[in-house]
């Protein structure tokens, strides 16, 4: 990028004509005052993140991503080699800036991308160029804009921060950011999930209230007081408050109830309205897992898993779940990390196979299946496990 272009792009107009502007997600504007979506009412990330299945969703592919190994390679004339000395290589062995590891920034960018719709981060080079640091930037402090050049510029405002909030506004230019984007409508940004399936969210979020206040009053679903007499309004009033401060809650539960004056206790079992919200409970947690291409065991929902088909259901999660996602990741990289000088030569590969070290059996069969084909000899295998070669001397 010459130099003349940059202080173009830097110093470019904010109101330009052909001027696309992304402040924040609509989400987000529901913590500074409130935007209702309509009969779906008010979803942001931070209000998602209380429903036990969109957490558990979030981390299982966050933290699927950061659990597998990444390496830097080099292509050769023939084939290719794990580039040691690349700066990017550096970053994934030491960590991409001074407070993240690799497996800490990954999981940050994963959660970002599937909670907002966007991840993105600054890109920190020294004099030479070189790859410093990958430094994370919260999506509510950004404002993207597309200038009449056709490229984007990222207007930062961090208010808090790690790296010292001033509340002062920054622009970052297109090639100093990597962003990492669900899928877009516009092609420049993307649009999070919790936005597109909004009313998804709002009715888990609307059958949770209910659930917390069906056993914050416990005693209403379990059974009804009748008697005989008429009871004046005041004295029905004292009857139930007295009865609810005794008997409701669950700090109250299996408590002994005396009862006089004619007075007697009619169980209720549960109502099929009840039964249906039980039904809807667990349907939600279908829908929100489908909501992020989860299978539902993954989350915990093994009302469909069973001993004999949770080996699939793994195979399925890293197959339709984690590879469109890696592959994503690659991408953007080669984009916009890597310089325009290695972009031919180098790439990032996250190594799927990093899954099988939690499986030995189905490793080792891999290992077997790889030597008697000759696809790797026996040394290749110990070196890949992290064992010295045969016969090499031991280390004193």
């Amino acid at each position: 990028m010459s130099l003349i272009r940059r202080i173009a792009d830097y110093f470019a107009p904010t109101q330009a004509p052909a001027l696309e502007e992304r402040a924040r997600e609509v989400s987000w504007d529901a913590l500074r005052g409130g935007v209702d979506l309509g009969t779906t009412g008010i979803v942001n990330p931070r209000m998602a993140e209380n429903l036990s299945t969109v957490l558990a969703c979030v981390g299982a592919i966050s933290s699927g991503m950061a659990s597998l190994p990444a390496y830097v390679y080099r292509q050769l004339e023939r084939g290719r080699e794990i580039d040691a000395a690349h700066p990017i290589t550096r970053l994934i062995a030491i960590g991409p800036n001074q407070h993240q590891t690799w497996a800490d920034f990954v999981e940050w960018v994963m959660a970002s991308v599937l909670l907002r719709g966007n991840a993105l981060a600054e890109i920190v080079t020294d004099a030479r160029g070189a790859v410093t640091e990958l430094r994370p930037i919260p999506w509510e402090h950004v404002s993207v804009q597309l200038l009449q050049s056709g490229r984007l510029v990222y207007d930062v405002t961090e208010i808090v921060s790690l790296y010292g909030g001033t509340g002062r506004p920054r622009r970052l230019l297109q090639d100093e950011v990597f962003h990492l984007r669900d899928r877009s409508d516009d092609g420049l940004v993307g649009r999070s999930r919790l936005q597109r399936a909004a009313a998804v969210v709002q009715a888990g979020l609307g059958m949770q209230d209910f659930a917390v206040a069906l056993y914050r009053n416990g005693v209403n679903p379990s059974g009804a007081l009748e008697m005989e007499a008429k009871l004046s309004p005041e004295q029905r009033a004292l009857l139930t408050e007295n009865f609810r401060k005794a008997f409701a809650g669950g700090a109250n539960a299996a408590r002994a109830l005396v009862l006089d004056q004619g007075m007697t206790w009619k169980q209720i079992s549960i109502s099929p309205e009840d039964a249906e919200f039980l039904a809807s409970r667990r349907f939600t947690v279908e829908e929100l897992a489908r909501l992020f291409g989860c299978p539902p065991p993954i989350v915990g929902d093994l009302s469909h898993g069973t001993f004999s088909n949770t080996e699939t259901v793994g195979r399925w999660f890293a197959t339709h779940t984690l590879a469109p996602w890696i592959r994503k990741v690659e991408a953007e990289f080669s984009r916009s990390v890597f310089s325009a000088a290695s972009r031919s030569t180098h790439r990032l590969e996250i190594d799927m196979s990093g899954f099988l070290r939690g499986d030995p059996a189905q490793r080792w069969q891999a290992w077997k299946i790889a030597v008697e084909a000759n696809i790797l000899d026996v040394d290749e295998v110990r070196e890949e496990e992290g064992w010295n070669p045969r016969g090499a001397p031991a280390v004193s």
